[in-house]
């Protein structure tokens, strides 16, 4: 019999990579508080509806479930300017699978952390460091690892959580940096930016999908907090003008964005330590990246 695995947020731009991947090795499961749109949709997955913030209904279709072996967390709440539901989301939803799965003796529990946990510390940033989030959602993920540690090291949940960065790739809804610019491109269209002197570190989601894949896989015995990222990072401006030069088409207007009070303009992660535990290194360049993920929106 399959091993199974559960996916919250599955509906999503990362969770559709992920269930297309696990589908083939595993009996999948999905919760998301909404129904995928056709072009995510994957066959073989059985989706249900439930909002995790909501601990009693969570549970009841929870306990409706046969054993599970794995769970990986995705869920939350793209809009963080509503801080009520981004907390509900991002901490509360996390709690209660937590909550739900230390007493079934599951084979490892991960969390989709963000690189925002960190806040305004020095770069790279590392395992090690300690954490200063600035915003809701940061100070919610960051609320979500603690617990997480909290209860793996008290009730012997196994559990890791992975701090991302920028991901990329085919099918991501249209309401971020790599998907805006291509998209303006594409439709010819003069687009607002920043200065685009901010680097940062963009990893391609087929890399990130090969990782978790190859975490479930591993014989190994893995645990704690992993910084996910290329280890290439990059500047904003480089790659909008990549973009447009791969096109051939749209304006993009540097300059016309103001930069945010707060906005550090260096983030990236080192990945050493992950690199030394499962010797993973992303196989994707930003160029075929952008390549690829250009193709998909045409």
């Amino acid at each position: 019999m399959k091993e199974t695995i559960l996916v919250t947020g599955g509906t999503g731009f990362i969770g559709y990579h992920l269930l297309k991947k696990l589908k083939r090795k595993f009996s999948i499961f999905s919760i998301s508080s909404k129904k995928p749109s056709t072009k995510r949709k994957i066959k073989n997955v059985k989706y249900l509806n439930c909002d995790i913030s909501k601990r009693k209904s969570l549970f009841n279709k929870l306990n409706k479930l046969r054993k599970i072996d794995y769970v990986i967390n995705l869920a939350g709440y793209v809009d963080h300017s509503n801080k009520k539901k981004t907390s509900e989301t991002h901490y509360y939803g996390c709690k209660h699978l937590v909550d739900f799965f230390t007493s079934k003796k599951i084979k490892l529990f991960i969390q989709i952390g963000s690189s925002l946990e960190y806040g305004n510390q020095k770069i790279p940033h590392h395992e090690k460091l300690k954490c200063y989030p600035i915003g809701t959602y940061g100070k919610s993920k960051l609320k979500s690892t603690k617990y997480i540690l909290k209860i793996s090291k008290k009730k012997n949940l196994p559990s890791m959580i992975l701090r991302l960065y920028q991901i990329y790739g085919p099918n991501q809804s249209i309401n971020r940096l790599i998907p805006t610019a291509i998209d303006s491109c594409l439709k010819n269209k003069k687009f607002k930016c920043s200065s685009g002197i901010q680097i940062r570190d963009f990893l391609y989601v087929e890399d990130l999908i090969d990782l978790i894949n190859q975490i479930i896989c591993t014989k190994k015995r893995i645990r704690g907090i992993y910084n996910v990222g290329s280890n290439n990072p990059k500047r904003v401006i480089d790659i909008i003008n990549t973009i447009q030069n791969k096109i051939k088409k749209g304006q993009p207007l540097f300059g016309e964005i103001s930069m945010r009070k707060d906005e550090q303009m260096k983030y990236f992660p080192s990945t050493q330590k992950l690199s030394k535990i499962l010797s993973w290194k992303p196989k994707t360049s930003i160029n075929s990246g952008l390549n690829q993920t250009i193709k998909s929106y045409r």
